[in-house]
């Protein structure tokens, strides 16, 4: 004899739904890398801060010592690479792991972002770049993830 596991309609929507809030944390990490690409080449200064905040004009920076200035650059570009590409792997995950009920596809898209924000997040704080404007789009995806999340994961529980 067997038994057949029976889903509810909402139990369906909800993960669904969680999923699809988990893959819009994914877009909005594709977006932030792809405005710290823009950044580096027309501001030079990440998202949010100032040349107060880093003690020096991009100008400045380039005339003491050109070799610092596109080692900067290019620490930016591949660390701008890097999100853009966490975030498409959480969309993948999202959209092929949790919406068909994946668990580990749900954990992966979490913890992944979470690994990240653990490690870059306290040396923000040290330094003082810490500002609104760097860190709050962050802080909002990071919400966003959390939400799809528990709503996932509440759906699969069951």
């Amino acid at each position: 004899m067997t038994t057949q596991s029976q889903t509810s309609p909402q139990l369906v929507a909800s993960a669904d739904l969680g999923a699809k809030i988990v893959a819009l944390a994914g877009i909005g990490l594709i977006g932030y890398g792809i405005l710290f690409l823009i950044q580096n080449f027309t501001g030079f200064v990440e998202i949010g801060l100032t040349p107060d905040h880093v003690g020096s004009t991009p100008e400045q920076i380039a005339a003491f010592n050109p070799q610092l200035y596109d080692y900067i650059s290019h620490v930016q570009v591949a660390l701008g690479g890097l999100i853009l590409a966490l975030g498409v792997a959480v969309v993948a995950l999202a959209w092929f792991g949790i919406r068909t009920g994946q668990k580990w596809a749900l954990w992966t898209a979490f913890i992944a972002p979470v690994i990240a924000l653990v490690i870059s997040l306290p040396l923000h704080y040290v330094y003082g770049l810490d500002t609104l404007g760097h860190l709050g789009p962050i802080y909002l995806d990071v919400v966003i993830l959390i939400v799809g999340t528990v709503m996932s994961y509440k759906a699969l529980k069951v």
